[in-house]
């Protein structure tokens, strides 16, 4: 450097010029560096990476600075390095960044993954203090608290551990540490085993079973491989026919059943028979009516009861009847659901009635089986009764609370308190430094964090301030989040904000272009995506109107949309059009029948043609026996949201039943469905 500069004295200009150069050089090395001080955004992405990549050095560097630059987000490169440190951070450590961040969502995430450290360090003073503040749901923590309460034999958790026990959720791995124990002290029996085993073979969780059949003492290894035999070739089994059977690479046809003499055997040929019912009921009714001398009357009556639930959701026109013979056996919540049901498409009201009333408390008190009973009430002359369920119920913003409100005669129900938040109310929830947080992380696209804050906030609102929050994400365009929000009020409502109308003059001219009803598509549209265009299903599904990659495709080439490719799904007026193009081709395949028509939308035509009865029914009662949960329930939504949409757009305003209407009978005798989901 030195030896430059003495040569470029020799020249003035020239080290004039280069002295300037050198100054603006350093200049503008100072600000980038200060732009680079500044980009907190970027800092935080840097400091995410370092979190990824476990580098501990890196992200408390990035920690440091932020804070330093006292960016709003520096609390989650703080929460970041904690987790990090967290195996080899001191308690003491650990309370204080509790004590410190306790206002932040993510405080009682980071409490939970301590609690589990110090519930494998067994150190249950230390877990039991700091449990009593742990506010989420966690299966494993749960397992830990059962574990440590039994070890420190201080609480009697004999009915909580039994409960958790007789579950066939999927359990985190430790919950056997506690299945351990209360085996070893004789809290768990035998029969709980054999219980729990039947449930698992019941749900289909083949794996979890043989897994519980472990624990059993006695139970033969060799018929591990008669589960799968009857999982695979159920029929093959019960009726002692030749099955495949692989081995590797080797396929082999052998002859294996399961005996009729000991309790494994019962189990795996009553496993069969469930396989068998819910892929052929037929043949599993034909079959077992040859093999019911082999069963005890007990499992006589379990084995219809399964044959029952299965034809009740293959809309089997014996339903009814095989529930009959399973008089006096327990039937789960999915059975009486099922024999509801069943019910319902045969319109006989007294079963209806007497199905909701074996119901447990906790299920009959569910809205559907409220109203179901009021109907069935009704219709058995018992006019003052059903009143008296119909009258809280229509006080319910939800599908059956406006059946209920109908059946009144009242469409309005219990007319509810409209409110619209003042600019000073909004004001003050755009100050709050949790929704301050939650709208940065949404721009930087940090959408589950964003959402955490945002519950987090709102946790504690009352109904004005969580109409002020909701406007509020409406002028973010937030509106999954505005929606979520203003359905949380509980006495004062703003339903403009439960139902907004985004994206009007697209929506508009898509439905007029394809001559649908605008409430309909903003009903259906509010069910897919809440107007999100970036939402993506785990299916495949994209856009606001949720459309399947191959649906587009084939939508797009018979609109004639020249050029058209998988990207453009995004694009919200393509959307738009391509799923409006949708919903007129299912409604004129049901010939005009909404709800069949958004059953197809979400299900495939094929099954809601599938589901039609051989006479008309009710459409309540078409959709209330759509055997998918998930198609049932949206159906049941799209259905409110475009009853709720009519009056703001302006189009015809009609009570829910006439919307929903009547579904034309086939004239055919009922399609068996294969039961499965």
């Amino acid at each position: 450097m030195f030896n430059v500069i003495k040569k470029l004295k020799k020249n003035r200009v020239t080290f004039t010029s280069y002295c300037i150069f050198l100054t603006t050089f350093l200049s503008a090395l100072c600000l980038s560096s200060q732009a680079l001080a500044l980009s907190d955004q970027a800092l935080l992405q840097q400091a995410r990476e370092s979190y990824a990549a476990k580098n501990e050095i890196a992200l408390a560097e990035d920690a440091s600075q932020l804070k330093t630059q006292q960016y709003i987000l520096a609390p989650y490169a703080d929460y970041w390095l904690m987790l990090l440190k967290l195996e080899q951070a001191r308690d003491e450590e650990v309370q204080n960044f509790l004590a410190q961040y306790g206002d932040m969502p993510f405080a009682d995430r980071l409490r939970g993954e301590w609690l589990k450290k110090l519930a494998k360090q067994q150190n249950w003073v230390a877990f039991f203090d700091e449990y009593t503040y742990f506010k989420r749901e966690d299966t494993a923590l749960q397992c830990y608290a059962l574990f440590g309460q039994m070890q420190m034999a201080e609480v009697d958790v004999g009915a909580d551990a039994r409960n958790l026990w007789l579950t066939t959720a999927d359990l985190p791995s430790n919950c056997n540490q506690l299945f351990d124990l209360m085996q070893q002290t004789g809290m768990l029996s035998a029969e709980d085993i054999w219980a729990r085993f039947r449930l698992a073979l019941q749900e289909g969780k083949l794996g979890l079973a043989k897994s519980i059949a472990k624990r059993l003492p006695d139970f033969d290894e060799k018929n591990l491989k008669l589960l799968d035999v009857a999982n695979l070739t159920p029929q093959a089994l019960l009726e002692n026919k030749p099955s495949t059977v692989k081995s590797g690479s080797k396929k082999t046809n052998v002859t294996m059943t399961a005996s009729f003499k000991t309790r494994e055997g019962i189990e795996i040929n009553l496993y069969a028979l469930d396989r068998l019912a819910r892929n052929n009921i037929e043949n599993a009714i034909t079959v077992f009516d040859r093999l019911q001398t082999n069963f005890s009357a007990e499992n006589r009556t379990f084995g219809w009861g399964r044959i029952a639930y299965h034809a009740a959701r293959s809309h089997h026109p014996n339903a009814l009847q095989y529930y009959a013979l399973a008089n006096g056996v327990a039937l789960d919540k999915e059975q009486l659901a099922w024999q509801v049901r069943a019910a319902l498409r045969a319109e006989d009201w007294a079963v209806v009635k007497s199905a909701i009333s074996a119901m447990q408390p906790k299920q009959a008190e569910e809205g559907a089986w409220r109203y179901w009973k009021a109907r069935a009430l009704k219709a058995m002359n018992s006019q003052v009764e059903a009143n008296a369920i119909l009258g809280p119920l229509s006080k319910e913003r939800h599908y059956y609370g406006w059946l209920a409100a109908e059946e009144l005669e009242s469409v309005m129900g219990n007319p509810q308190i409209q409110y619209t938040a003042t600019e000073l109310e909004v004001t003050a929830i755009a100050s709050h430094p949790a929704i301050k947080r939650a709208v940065e992380l949404q721009r930087l696209d940090m959408r589950w964090e964003a959402k955490a804050e945002w519950v987090w906030a709102t946790r504690g609102f009352d109904d004005k301030q969580l109409l002020a929050a909701a406007e509020y994400a409406v002028r973010q365009k937030w509106y999954d989040i505005a929606i979520s929000t203003a359905d949380n009020t509980r006495q004062i409502h703003d339903f403009n904000l439960r139902y907004p109308t985004p994206y009007r003059d697209l929506m508009r001219f898509s439905a007029s272009q394809q001559n649908v009803d605008e409430a309909w598509v903003y009903g259906l549209t509010r069910q897919e995506s809440r107007f999100m265009h970036f939402a993506k299903s785990g299916v495949g599904a994209s856009g606001l109107m949720q459309v399947m990659p191959a649906t587009a495709k084939w939508a797009a080439k018979r609109m004639g949309l020249d050029g058209y490719s998988n990207d453009m799904i995004h694009d919200l007026p393509t959307n738009i059009g391509i799923g409006t193009y949708y919903m007129r081709y299912t409604l004129e395949l049901m010939n005009g029948q909404a709800v069949m028509a958004t059953a197809a939308y979400n299900a495939g035509p094929s099954r809601a043609r599938r589901w039609v009865a051989t006479k008309p029914l009710e459409a309540a009662i078409y959709i209330e026996t759509i055997p998918y949960s998930e198609t049932r329930g949206y159906v049941q939504k799209v259905m409110v949201n475009a009853q709720m949409y009519a009056p703001r757009l302006g189009t015809s305003i009609q009570s829910l039943k006439s919307r929903m209407g009547i579904v034309p009978g086939s004239g055919k005798p009922e399609t068996i469905l294969a039961d499965s989901e």
